[in-house]
């Protein structure tokens, strides 16, 4: 912070004009590569002897230098910015490839650690824009304030999708359709829409707000290295699961659970508790479950696994059991069984949004 200006400006004159000559080395010619490396080293003694006079005549003999190769027009101010938004594409699709990918907590089976879409009805009226925007940003919520036009019936509710990340209802009725931010699983569960309801004119058929499920960061890059730790909260795919139906736009979901159980574990469920080996599961994430202490519930018995609180399961080798932490509304291992080694992807890290009590490390 100390560094006089002209000092930064020279030294990053420097840098540009080296990038310059790695740049169109095979296009110059010898005498125009001599004139920049000359240029480059005059500017550079006179840094080094902090002669402000000198530095600035050699930095001005070198821009112009420099702007004489490189005649300004806009052909390479578009070309210069294609090629920044090139190279941030292909790092940004490098990250999610290898590093950190985004993941969006659809459902409500990690809850309360990890929040899916939740609805909320209300009969107040929606707040002023202002507001509106303020949750949205911290919060992750958007209202939704649907009320019938005249007395009608809903005959279908269809699903439409949007970048992948926002789901939209299309409500479908005899007489009037109406596109609803919010699932059709959230208008049904937690709004009481479905088809076949009727609505008298002036009727609210949804409103409220839908905070939307936590947005986290997937580490895909640790599980190349190091294989994964019983109580991970970790992300996987779920193709050539029997039981997972896989969606016809999108392919098989993913799903976000805590790894119960390694290859080899003999895991038994006695509610509220999870026994591994023949002990109490340890961990913070299953202590916090077991505790039963709302909005904890404990572990419940499953329905084609762990079935009895008498009855036990090994994980079979390449096999991984994974449970939510919502055990009495998750489907889960107990449902469908172990997740094959290959459909692993990453462990969950990181709640980047929205800004609530979960934002952070996610343990």
């Amino acid at each position: 912070m100390f560094t006089p200006r002209y000092v930064k400006h020279s030294r990053l004159l420097v840098r540009h004009a080296q990038k310059y000559l790695r740049y169109k080395d095979d296009l110059l010619s010898a005498s125009n590569r001599e004139e920049i490396v000359a240029g480059i080293e005059n500017l550079r003694t006179a840094l080094g002897e902090r002669d402000h006079e000198r530095t600035h005549g050699a930095a001005e003999a070198l821009d112009k230098t420099l702007h004489r190769l490189t005649p300004v027009n806009w052909e390479s101010h578009w070309r210069e910015n294609c090629e920044v938004i090139l190279v941030a594409i292909v790092v940004a699709v490098g990250i999610r490839s290898f590093f950190l990918q985004p993941f969006k907590i659809p459902t409500g089976s990690m809850q309360p650690t990890l929040n899916g879409i939740i609805g909320h009805p209300r009969t107040a009226p929606t707040p002023n824009i202002l507001r509106q925007i303020a949750d949205f940003v911290i919060l992750g919520r958007n209202y939704i304030d649907v009320v019938s036009r005249e007395d009608d019936q809903i005959t279908e509710i269809g699903q439409r999708k949007f970048l992948f990340f926002f789901t939209l209802s299309r409500l479908i009725c005899q007489h009037q359709n109406f596109l609803v931010y919010a699932s059709p699983e959230t208008l049904s569960h937690d709004f009481s829409v479905f088809p076949g309801r009727t609505y008298h004119r002036g009727e609210i058929i949804a409103r409220g707000a839908v905070d939307t499920g936590d947005q986290v960061f997937v580490d895909k890059f640790s599980y190349n290295f190091v294989k994964p730790h019983r109580g991970d909260v970790f992300v996987f795919r779920t193709n050539h699961i029997s039981g997972i139906r896989e969606d016809p736009e999108t392919g098989s979901p993913f799903y976000i659970k805590r790894l119960g159980g390694l290859p080899g574990d003999e895991l038994r469920i006695d509610p509220p508790l999870l026994y591994i080996d023949g002990k109490i599961a340890e961990g913070f994430g299953f202590a916090r479950v077991m505790a039963a202490k709302l909005p904890y519930r404990g572990y419940a018995l499953g329905r084609d696994y762990l079935t009895q609180p008498n009855q036990s399961f090994v994980v079979p080798e390449h096999g991984y059991f994974a449970l939510g932490d919502n055990s009495y509304n998750s489907y889960d291992s107990r449902y469908w069984g172990p997740v094959p080694d290959e459909n692993l992807v990453g462990r969950g890290l990181f709640v980047y949004w929205p800004f609530n009590w979960h934002w952070g490390l996610i343990r």
